[in-house]
């Protein structure tokens, strides 16, 4: 590049491909008003000479690979009144020195890595400035009051910085503006007043921040405005009448508030270019207004997540551009049979919900770019219309949970590329065709209809299906062994048909597979060994079908529950059933009747006895030293431990702890203390002592928590829940013997100085999987489901390899669908979901939102009292916490994740969010969590660790 041309006023070497460092010798070109290097390879450093180009008016450096700081002697260019840096690396803090730049009209340094606070002395210099884009930045600090003075400034960009504290009042002194965007910052406090005189502007942009207080009734003298979007901050109360005089209305968006009340019943009437309108995820409620969309040219609409109620608008069905709505989790009524039109640009649909009835319309055939249908959870009936079939970019189709009936669509088999179809609980009938030409399916729930006939062979062909749930039907036939040759990585669900013949042992192949039911049918034969080879599996459930034989030994059913093969008489082995006879012949055969009627009345008068023998004592507890004198008072309670699969007894442990000698125990608590007993056979137990006799008040608490325990996990089999060897009650206490975990509670590994090292990152998100399966597994594969009531990090326990186990299940309760469930408070302080403070309805959503405190206190390395309580309260201390950077909320005792690792912890993080959220029915159910956290692949996070802030993570999970 030559630099001998003095006198050369304007040089333009935009959009090329020169490379390299802007050199030094720049600056020899004293005459230049004007230099554009835009759209190059340029990197390095601004040169300092830069400073010499004294008559310099217009300078464009934009889109190249500049790097390092602003030079300082850039201020030494006092003509200049256009300058842009933009899409460049330039860093560190704008200099001083530009201050001197009095003649400035345009600055543009968007889309760099510069920091640090705006000083007040450089605004306060820039007087005839028009327009600063200093947007995608890393600006930091309150934005200052000078501000002000900028009373010719027609356009702010400050989003995507780092900008904290209140909008300063003196924003109010520029009435020029006409486009401001401050959002994706720290900004708290609310909208000073003044923010609202400035009639001139068209375009507010506040999303993504900290904003609270309210909308005032002045945003109606706005009378220009076209764009407003406040979405994602802490805004409340109701919408004031005046935002219906804004006729100029094109965008209005508030999604992810905290306001309420009805929308005024004229918005939209006099807004005919309104093409953006969102209401999502507040507590919205009324019906919606009947001329909200009157000039037909909304494109998205989205009020999902809210209490709205009534018919939908009329004007809807006549918005011929509408892309995008959402109307799912209201309480909308009404036919929605003509509440929609033809719309031909139409991508997403939800409906999902609400209460919505009659039939589908023709009509949606006619929506050819429909990617995304969803309208389970309504009373929408009749058959589905073969026009529905039609929508050959349909992706996702959920009619779940309706009154539709007729025979399974068969034109479903041409939407190639369909990943999720579900049809369940339903009306449907007929036989499942052949839709072997979904190759892209990765969830098919099919279940709770009236389908017949058999399961199709090419359900092994979808070698992407992850999920497969054709349960509650009347399907027969035999189970096709090419479904062992599927992907099938989280449900196979054929429980509740009719099938019959053996179990394929081609599906031990679905080495993946985390449930497992083929209950309530009529299989015969042996359990395939290579089922037990099925590691990943949580739940399984072979009751009530006509099996036989030996269950596996080893792999996953070492463990097995009882109540997993209840129901095949002909089954014998392992998990508490009667052992297998090796002889055969008919006396074999009679045997074999034999034992399939006393076990049943065995177990039933062993019921009885302990039911006995508990209101025994509950009379008259026998005093203790009259028990344990003498051999033969020794000798009474040799066989008392009450669990079919003990080998060891009462005696034992009262030899192994010295009679429960202090140096043995090894934790106490409300209920009673913890000894640890290792037996002559070398294995090693934990065992619960409840004392009795402390108080005239206890003994009824402690027996009802040694009731509800025995009741419970007698029944419940599942790695991550703590195993019950046995139990008795003798001399006064009860008494439950458990499987011995070394390494305690969680709570000591997370917190004791022993083994902090060893809680990795990994470890701890494998801790919390976990415990989701074993939550999940309680609410959704019991019968009744359970509710633990007071799962708190000292109640999980773990293994050598920090495999979890949930404990104590004293205060769990068995959930009847036929009970109301409202019970006394029970569980841990801190623990406990903020409903419970109202009412005292026990829901599988306590468990919920204790998991959800449990997953951020493991990932945080302490409790996140502080945190939710600023959530949820809406208090100073939310305005700090929901901003705070991620990195700086998780356990600062250990590196900060990175990779994988990052993608992994980010993703608990806002799964546990998602579970705190104070309305129980926003919380996701266990087996939603449990499915995400196993199954799905994490997110790719959207921007670096570092910079991710609390606030961001709320919304991962909306």
């Amino acid at each position: 590049m030559p630099y001998n041309f003095p006198n050369l006023k304007h040089l333009y070497l935009g959009v090329n491909n020169f490379s390299g460092p802007i050199p030094e010798g720049i600056g020899s070109m004293s005459g230049l008003e004007t230099m554009e290097l835009i759209t190059n390879f340029f990197e390095g450093k601004i040169p300092s000479s830069i400073g010499q180009l004294k008559k310099l008016q217009h300078l464009d450096f934009s889109g190249n690979f500049l790097n390092s700081s602003i030079p300082s002697e850039l201020g030494d260019c006092t003509n200049l009144t256009f300058l842009a840096l933009a899409l460049n690396k330039l860093s560190g803090a704008l200099p001083l020195s530009l201050s001197k730049l009095t003649n400035l009209v345009n600055l543009g340094l968007s889309d760099n890595q510069l920091t640090g606070p705006i000083s007040p002395s450089l605004l306060s210099n820039w007087t005839g400035i028009v327009s600063i884009q200093f947007q995608n930045n890393s600006f930091s600090g309150n934005i200052p009051a000078e501000i002000g003075m900028l009373t010719n400034l027609d356009l702010l960009f400050l989003y995507k910085n780092n900008f904290t504290g209140p909008i300063p009042s003196e924003i109010g002194n520029m009435q020029a503006m006409t486009n401001l965007d401050l959002s994706s910052n720290r900004l708290s406090g609310p909208i000073p007043m003044s923010f609202w005189n400035l009639t001139n502007l068209m375009s507010i942009q506040l999303f993504s921040n900290n904003l609270s207080g309210t909308i005032p009734p002045e945003i109606g003298n706005m009378t220009l405005l076209s764009v407003f979007d406040a979405n994602t901050n802490q805004l409340e109360g109701e919408l004031p009448d005046t935002i219906s005089l804004l006729t100029k209305l094109q965008s209005f968006s508030v999604f992810t508030n905290k306001l309420s009340g009805t929308i005024p019943s004229d918005f939209g009437k006099n807004s005919p270019g309104l093409g953006y309108l969102s209401f999502s995820n507040n507590s919205f409620s009324g019906e919606l207004p009947p001329e909200l969309c009157s000039g037909f040219s909304l494109q998205q609409f989205t009020v999902n997540i809210n209490n709205f109620t009534g018919p939908l608008p009329a004007c809807l069905r006549n918005c011929t551009a509408l892309t995008r709505v959402r109307l799912d989790k209201n309480q909308f009524t009404g036919n929605i049979t003509n509440a929609f039109g033809v719309h031909p640009s139409l991508e997403e649909i939800y409906l999902s919900h609400n209460k919505f009835v009659g039939e589908l319309s023709p009509d949606w055939g006619e929506c050819i770019n429909i990617t995304d249908m969803r309208m389970d959870g309504n009373r929408i009936s009749g058959q589905i219309p073969p026009e529905l079939l039609k929508l050959a970019n349909l992706q996702y189709l959920a009619l779940g949970s309706n009154e539709f009936s007729g025979e399974f669509p068969v034109g479903i088999g041409n939407l190639s590329l369909l990943f999720t179809l579900n049809l369940s609980r339903n009306h449907f009938t007929g036989t499942i065709p052949q839709i072997h030409r979904l190759t892209k399916l990765e969830t098919l729930d099919l279940s709770d209809n009236n389908f017949t006939g058999v399961i199709p062979a090419e359900a092994g062909t979808f070698l992407r299906l992850t999920s497969l749930n054709l349960s509650h039907n009347k399907l027969s036939g035999e189970i096709p062994a090419e479904v062992g040759n599927s992907k099938l990585s989280y449900l196979l669900d054929l429980s509740s048909n009719l099938l019959s013949g053996d179990i394929p042992s081609n599906l031990g192949k679905l080495t993946q597979l985390v449930i497992f039911n083929v209950s309530h049918n009529n299989l015969s034969g042996k359990i395939p060994s290579a089922v037990s080879d099925m590691l990943s599996l949580d739940s399984y459930d072979f009751s009530f079908n006509n099996l036989t034989g030996p269950i596996p030994t080893g792999g996953i059913f070492q463990t097995a529950p009882a109540n997993a093969f209840v129901g095949n008489s002909g089954l014998c082995g392992g998990a508490g059933l009667t052992a297998c006879n090796s002889s055969g012949g008919k006396s074999n055969k009679n045997k074999k009747v034999l034992i399939g009627v006393l076990v049943p009345i065995c177990g039933l008068l062993m019921i009885v006895t302990v039911i006995a023998m508990i209101l025994i004592f509950r009379k008259k507890p026998e005093p203790h030293d009259e028990e344990t004198k003498g051999s033969k008072k020794s000798e009474s309670f040799d066989s008392n431990i009450w669990e079919r699969e003990v080998k060891f007894t009462f005696g034992e442990i009262v030899k192994a702890t010295e009679d429960f000698d202090e140096k043995y125990c090894i934790g106490k608590g409300g209920f009673g203390r913890v000894y640890k007993a290792e037996l002559l056979s070398g294995q090693i137990v934990a065992v619960k002592k409840l004392n009795m006799s402390d108080s005239s008040d206890i003994p009824a608490i402690n027996r009802q928590s040694f009731e509800n325990e025995i009741r419970t996990l007698t029944h419940v089999r599942h790695r991550n829940i703590i195993k019950l060897f046995g139990f008795c009650s003798r001399r006064g206490s009860m008494f439950l013997v458990y499987e011995y975990l070394e390494r305690g509670s969680l709570g000591k590994a997370l917190y004791g100085v022993e083994g902090n090292a060893e809680l990795d990152w990994a470890t701890r998100v494998r801790i919390v999987q976990g415990l989701a399966h074993a939550l999940s597994y309680l609410h959704n594969d019991c019968s009744p489901p359970v509710v633990h009531r007071d799962v708190s990090i000292n109640n999980v326990l773990l293994e050598w390899d920090f495999e979890p186990r949930l404990s104590d299940f004293g205060t769990a309760r068995l959930l009847s669908p036929d009970s109301s469930n409202w019970t006394s408070v029970a569980g841990s302080y801190g623990y406990m979901a903020p409903e419970l403070a109202y009412t005292m309805k026990v829901t599988d959503k306590c468990d919920v939102y204790s998991f959800g405190v449990l997953a951020l206190e493991v990932l945080m390395g302490r409790h996140p009292g502080e945190m939710l309580e600023a959530l949820q309260e809406s208090s100073k201390t939310l305005q700090d916490n929901t901003e705070m950077l991620l990195k700086d909320v998780i356990d600062q005792r250990l590196e900060p994740p990175a990779g994988e690792l990052a993608e992994a912890v980010v993703f608990v993080v806002s799964i546990g969010l998602a579970c705190t959220r104070s309305r129980p029915e926003l919380r996701p159910t266990m087996r939603f969590v449990a499915q995400e956290l196993s199954a799905r692949t994490q997110p790719y996070l959207s921007e670096p660790f570092g910079m991710l802030t609390i606030n961001k993570l709320t919304g991962l999970q909306k």
